[in-house]
């Protein structure tokens, strides 16, 4: 088959590579339908995080499944599925409690940029969608596989509720699923941080209320003057430095939240400063199968639209265009199609 591989910083190739296989009777195997290019592959593509020889990339898939292990029971060939970017059983005190990222028996997914993957785990990982979607569907179906799922967790972790107010730091595309979430769980205000008039607009479009453009101590003046001088109730911090954490940090009000799902690189969170902020911080790995019934359900009922921030759209083939294009910021995410 063909599949997407990393061989070292800004060297992306498409190769022949053999068919995933059933290794453990637990295993499902799937035809890729769609994958992407996310925006945590470029912290290898840029040399952020070491590449140690070639290896298969890519963690975003949904797809038809083709086998399953002997001791798969609710998966079965020829359903299409959605499934997280993290394998997990989902019977486990902490999948129970809706922490599948921290499963004791996490597998982490990699090599969706192919034609076939194989899924760990595949009863705890995989969801079934209520029918064969339309093609339309495909795009925002596959964005529940990470950055919906992790902006809806950026979201929940920020508490926000029904009447609040919400800031979204970051504009690529988990921030923007951000802006959906917080409008679906009933933000009245969400005020997208954004520097980029097509992203702005996306923003706009998924329900932001205000755009900022500034940054830093500007960018934390303007959200202030936005709130009568308070701060946000929830804030959404969805980039992953340490001017993005101290950005979201300051943004948020005395009792506010502060949900974080962007990767952290080089973050140091004062103690003493979050300490008398009254600040609540919670983020991690999202635990995108807790919410893949619920957005499943929302995008066939076509409440949400997260697709639109597929901005581009490539055969598996220029899969490395892909990674240029979004690591040039010519497009917020990549659609890559087998």
């Amino acid at each position: 088959m063909r599949a997407t591989i990393i061989h070292a910083p800004g060297d992306i190739r498409v190769e022949s590579v053999p068919e995933p296989k059933i290794t453990a009777p637990t295993d499902a195997v799937i035809r890729t339908v769609a994958a992407c290019v996310c925006g945590s592959d470029l912290w290898s593509y840029r040399g952020v995080l070491p590449v140690a020889g070639p290896q298969p990339i890519g963690h975003e898939y949904v797809g038809v499944v083709e086998e399953v292990g002997s001791a798969v029971s609710s998966i079965r060939p020829g359903q299409f599925v959605i499934g997280s970017f993290v394998a997990s059983d989902n019977t486990c005190p902490t999948c129970r409690a809706g922490y599948q990222t921290s499963c004791p028996h996490a597998q982490w997914v990699n090599g969706a940029q192919a034609e076939y993957v194989r899924i760990p785990l595949a009863d705890g990982t995989l969801v079934t969608t209520p029918e064969q979607p339309d093609d339309e569907l495909i795009p925002s179906l596959l964005t529940l596989s990470d950055v919906m799922g992790t902006g809806w967790y950026a979201a929940k972790a920020a508490e926000v509720r029904p009447g609040s107010t919400a800031v979204v730091v970051g504009d690529g595309a988990v921030g923007l699923s951000g802006v959906i979430a917080a409008k679906e769980l009933g933000a009245e205000r969400i005020i997208a941080m954004s520097r980029h008039p097509s992203r702005q607009q996306l923003a706009l479009d998924f329900g932001a209320t205000d755009i900022v453009t500034e940054r830093g101590e500007e960018g934390v003046a303007r959200v202030k003057e936005l709130t009568n001088g308070i701060g946000a109730d929830s804030v959404l911090e969805c980039v992953g430095t340490q001017e993005s954490m101290h950005q979201g940090l300051q943004s948020a009000r005395p009792g506010g939240n502060v949900g974080f799902v962007g990767f952290p690189h080089g973050t140091q969170i004062d103690g003493q400063e979050l300490f008398f902020s009254h600040v609540g911080l919670r983020g991690g790995p999202a635990p995108v199968r807790a919410y893949l019934p619920d957005l499943i359900d929302r995008v066939f009922d076509g409440r949400i639209r997260p697709g639109k921030v597929f901005d581009l759209t490539l055969p598996l083939e220029e899969a490395a265009e892909g990674y240029k294009a979004m690591d040039e910021r010519r497009a917020v995410k990549t659609l890559l199609r087998p």
